[in-house]
């Protein structure tokens, strides 16, 4: 069986699937802008989303490798900001594998529409990661520093931050230099909504009041953050997971403990246990699978590793169809 005979016919957007370098499936369906009927392309850039997170977990794991930052490094060391009622012991790892307690900005256990954030905060006041910093930074930790798994998306600005803070520069132009011209990504960045470059697509929502859709330019940030964000190309993805397989980002030891078990309980089989920026999929007849993924209003990413079968899927939707349950239909037959 091929994989185009177990996908969805209605999916829109782009499935790229290769094992050991070699292209297995890939499928571009979808109009990046509608209401102009332009079709998505290979070479088309989507939102990605929270996958943006594992950018930023490989920049810090370089700064740690170069000895410009250590995983028990604190919150009160690193950033010169009043941190008022969090915890200024939170230290660097607990913000990687989501166990740091700090208050998150949009947590998914008691919100569930990520654009009801822009209602009193307009969301074109988003550039940069300190813009973000007054929806989250007066309020209470969640938990104690290191109690328990949550996953939080404050954790990984104030990481973002902690990498301009001990660079210098912006945080994705560090990642551009130091993970995106490496892995020769060129087509991958972090732009601003309103002066997107040339391969954008769209991200549409569908409206059923009006049985149409409309763009989300104004329910996600203007412009990506530590927390995620970036635009990317499904070959982009591919490159990437193949240059830092190789150790070409970091050291394949490093690698290693990125892509294992470091936090999480493992109570959703699917969702599974946290790495450092990746989720990890426990698979007890060989090596773990290891996956990362982003969802936002008209978004929806995965892309994820079997190191059994040397197979990398990249799944990307510009209308938010269920880029989840196509990765569940590769896995069923694909990792047999």
């Amino acid at each position: 069986m091929e994989i185009k005979e177990i996908l969805s016919s209605d999916f829109r957007g782009n499935v790229y699937v290769v094992q050991d370098g070699r292209v297995l499936y890939k499928s571009v369906t979808g109009f990046a802008d509608l209401s102009n009927e332009i079709p998505n392309t290979l070479e088309t850039r989507f939102a990605s989303a929270s996958a943006g997170k594992v950018f930023v977990a490989v920049g810090i794991l370089q700064l740690i490798e170069q000895g410009k930052l250590r995983f028990d490094d604190t919150l009160g060391e690193l950033l010169d900001i009043e941190l008022h009622h969090i915890d200024k012991d939170v230290t660097v790892r607990q913000l990687l594998v989501h166990t740091s307690g700090v208050p998150d900005y949009f947590d998914e256990t008691v919100m569930s529409e990520y654009e009801d954030l822009w209602i009193d905060y307009p969301n074109y006041k988003i550039r940069h990661n300190h813009d973000l910093l007054p929806l989250f930074i007066n309020k209470l930790m969640m938990y104690p520093k290191g109690e328990k798994f949550q996953y939080n998306n404050s954790g990984y600005v104030l990481l973002a931050m902690i990498i301009e803070k001990v660079t210098g520069v912006y945080f994705d132009q560090y990642l551009q230099t130091n993970v995106f011209e490496p892995c020769n990504m060129k087509s991958t960045g972090y732009y601003e909504l309103d002066k997107l470059p040339s391969r954008c697509a769209n991200n549409y929502i569908y409206c059923p009041d009006t049985r149409d859709f409309r763009t989300n330019i104004f329910s996600v940030d203007v412009k990506g953050t530590g927390a995620g964000g970036a635009f990317v190309t499904v070959t982009d993805i591919v490159r990437f997971w193949t240059e830092l397989l190789k150790g070409s980002l970091i050291s394949k030891e490093l690698v290693s403990k990125m892509l294992s078990k470091q936090s999480g309980d493992g109570m959703d089989a699917e969702e599974g246990y946290y790495g450092y920026g990746v989720w990890i999929i426990d698979n007890p007849r060989g090596e773990d699978f290891a996956y990362f993924q982003g969802a936002d209003p008209g978004v929806s990413f995965i892309s994820e590793y079997n190191p059994n079968n040397k197979m990398i899927s990249v799944l990307v939707s510009n209308y938010g169809d269920n880029v989840w349950k196509e990765m569940r239909r590769i896995r069923e037959v694909f990792y047999q």
